[in-house]
Formats: structure tokens, C-alpha cells, sequence
């Protein structure tokens, strides 16, 4: 179902509601042979439970087994809200209020309280952000 513009995993329907279908997802890492999985967080196994908008109640039933689809773009754009756009507050702060003769303390308290805010407003808005990140299913054909 995936093509090289998404991402897709293999879920299982845990819940359908009006208008949303529930799919569990276990996430396992393609470096189970690395000699270095104890250490690394990306090769843990871990259930995620994903909300997809869909309507046509009917064709999906507790129990099947589908694929959910994201595009990539989705993944990037995700990426900077939580990774990039933090560190560069981080680091414009930091060095901007280093040039004002602020002790390196207080630079660095204050950009970490400017990458808090940042962090408060994404949490404030996040049902208008997830609104932006679209899943779609499919059945596996199995």
C-alpha cells in the first residue's frame, strides 16, 4: 500500500466509534540483530494506540488486521515542531542573550524557559496541530 512518499505500519482495529477507528500498532525496530540494541532507544518494542477519521463504519470489524498510511511529509513536518524549531529557540536565545553580558547561567536558564514556552503553546494548540496529521487505513490482504 505504501508508496516511497509514505509510511506505512501494520496495525490491528481495536475500537471503531462514529467517525474514528482506533488501531494498535507495535512498533518494532528493523535492528533486532544490532549488537547495540540494549543500549539504544529506538530498538524498543512499544504499543501505540493511533486515532484515524473515517466514516464508512461497516467495513472494518474489531480484530482486522489493516495498514495505516502517513505521507512522509507528515513525518518532517513533526519532526521540526518537536526537534528543530526548539533547538534553534534554544540556540538564538542562547547566544543572543549571551552578547547582552548575561552570566552563561542565566543565558542558559532563560533559553531553556524560552524552549518551555514553546512547548506550552504546542501543547495548547495540539488538537489544531494533530488536526494537520491525516492517517489513513487499508486492509492487509493476507
Amino acid at each position: 500500500m505504501a508508496d516511497k512518499k509514505s509510511v506505512s505500519h501494520k496495525g490491528t482495529v481495536i475500537e471503531i466509534t462514529e467517525g474514528n477507528i482506533k488501531v494498535e500498532i507495535i512498533n518494532k525496530s528493523m535492528c533486532a540483530a544490532c549488537h547495540a540494541k540494549g543500549f539504544c532507544s529506538a530498538g524498543d518494542t512499544k504499543d501505540k494506540i493511533i486515532d484515524v477519521a473515517y466514516y464508512n463504519k461497516g467495513e472494518y470489524s474489531v480484530g482486522d488486521e489493516v495498514e495505516v498510511v502517513m505521507k512522509k511529509s507528515m513525518g518532517f513536518k513533526a519532526v521540526w515542531i518537536s526537534y528543530v524549531i526548539p533547538l534553534a529557540i534554544l540556540l538564538i536565545f542562547l547566544l543572543t542573550l549571551h552578547c547582552f553580558n548575561l552570566t552563561e547561567l542565566q543565558a542558559g536558564l532563560s533559553s531553556i524557559l524560552a524552549v518551555a514556552v514553546y512547548y506550552l503553546v504546542i501543547y495548547m494548540f495540539r488538537e489544531k496541530i494533530a488536526d494537520k496529521f491525516v492517517f489513513t487505513i487499508a486492509k492487509n490482504n493476507i
